[in-house]
Formats: C-alpha cells, sequence, structure tokens
C-alpha cells in the first residue's frame, strides 16, 4: 500500500491545549504521526479582538489520499466542535490544513505566515 507522506498545520485558540491533545490522538488512530513542531502561541490575523492561536504543525504518514485525507482532517474539525458560520479569522477550536504533500508545498499560507513556514520547516529538515 502506498504511503503519503503530509505536514499538517495545527490551529487553535479555543480551549486550544486540550483542543489540540485530543486532535492528536483522533488524528493517530488513522494514520501514522512521525513528528510534531513546538506549538507557538501567535496574534490572530484578520480579526485581532479575540484569544491568542496557539499553531504548530504534524507530519503524518497515511494511506489516504489528498481529498480523503482532507475529508479526515474536516471530519476531526467537526468532532472537536468547529463551528463552520463563524467568520473566517474568527475564533476556532480546530483549523487543520494539509501544508505539505510528499514534498510539495501545497498551501499558498506557507510563504505568508512565519510561523507557519517554520512549523512546517522544523519537520521537513
Amino acid at each position: 500500500m502506498n504511503q503519503n507522506i503530509a505536514i499538517i498545520s495545527i490551529g487553535s485558540n479555543l480551549d486550544a491545549e486540550e483542543n489540540i491533545k485530543c486532535m492528536l490522538e483522533i488524528l493517530g488512530k488513522k494514520v501514522s504521526v512521525l513528528a510534531k513542531s513546538q506549538l507557538l502561541k501567535t496574534k490572530p490575523i484578520g480579526i485581532e479582538d479575540q484569544p491568542e492561536f496557539i499553531n504548530g504543525a504534524v507530519k503524518i504518514a497515511t494511506s489516504f489520499d489528498h481529498k480523503n485525507l482532507k475529508l479526515l482532517l474536516k471530519s476531526i474539525e467537526d468532532e472537536l466542535g468547529r463551528d463552520r458560520t463563524a467568520p473566517k479569522f474568527g475564533p476556532r477550536t480546530m483549523d487543520l490544513d494539509i501544508v505539505v504533500w510528499n514534498g510539495d508545498i501545497v498551501d499558498v499560507d506557507y510563504y505568508t505566515r512565519d510561523f507557519l513556514k517554520n512549523s512546517v520547516d522544523e519537520l521537513i529538515h
């Protein structure tokens, strides 16, 4: 079976420590978690009047293809109470995005957000 290697960005600013811990447990049951970056506190982007975020990244190996991994990440966000009616840059329990897929950068935010680039680079090298 083909193993895909992905790096997923992690972001939360609602009960972040608990939600990140739960997310890693749920994710670990579905894919192989290979490494986790340091978690960083970051200021909110866009809507500034909200709690600081905790951001990081996790490197995984999975037999899921890109589309199905994306669906899995959305289902984990939903399981952790993500409110999809909230503003795009508003508070969230969990935000998971595929940033690197089999060595290729697939999320343009990598180039514009230093905290994301640093977390991802920690797992690339």
